[in-house]
């Protein structure tokens, strides 16, 4: 099955996406990665004003499957938290590139994401 990943966001290894406008970031978790999780039951995430680190947990999704930890794509404070997800996690399969988003983020240094992955290097990665 082949998933949608759109051409103006970063990909992390780690199944997070990143679409940057100025200096705000926006992440949430791909297509992909919702599907391997299967049904979302909970999820997780910072506070407005809380500091998020490139690379370091930022929160947990879990799922009737797993439980993982949500990873960074930058560093800077969270302006935004999508808490209709938090209520009710299972829409995140509906929309995980538009209405699914779990943060936003004013970020300290923009290119952080210069090394990320680009939306066709990330559907070889998890693709094949």
């Amino acid at each position: 099955m082949a998933f949608e990943y759109p051409e103006d966001l970063k990909y992390l290894d780690t199944h997070e996406y990143v679409r940057l406008e100025g200096e705000i970031a926006t992440i949430g978790i791909t297509a992909f990665a919702v599907d391997q999780l299967g049904d979302i039951v909970f999820l997780e995430l910072p506070e407005i004003g809380d500091a998020v680190s490139k690379k370091e947990n930022f929160g947990t999704i879990e799922s009737v499957k797993a439980v993982e930890d949500l990873k960074s794509p930058v560093t800077g404070i969270v302006i935004e938290r999508n808490d209709n997800l938090i209520d009710s996690p299972e829409q995140l399969a509906e929309d995980p590139y538009g209405e699914g988003w779990l943060l936003k983020v004013r970020v300290n240094n923009t290119s952080e994401i210069d090394n990320a992955l680009t939306a066709k290097q990330y559907s070889i990665q998890v693709e094949g």
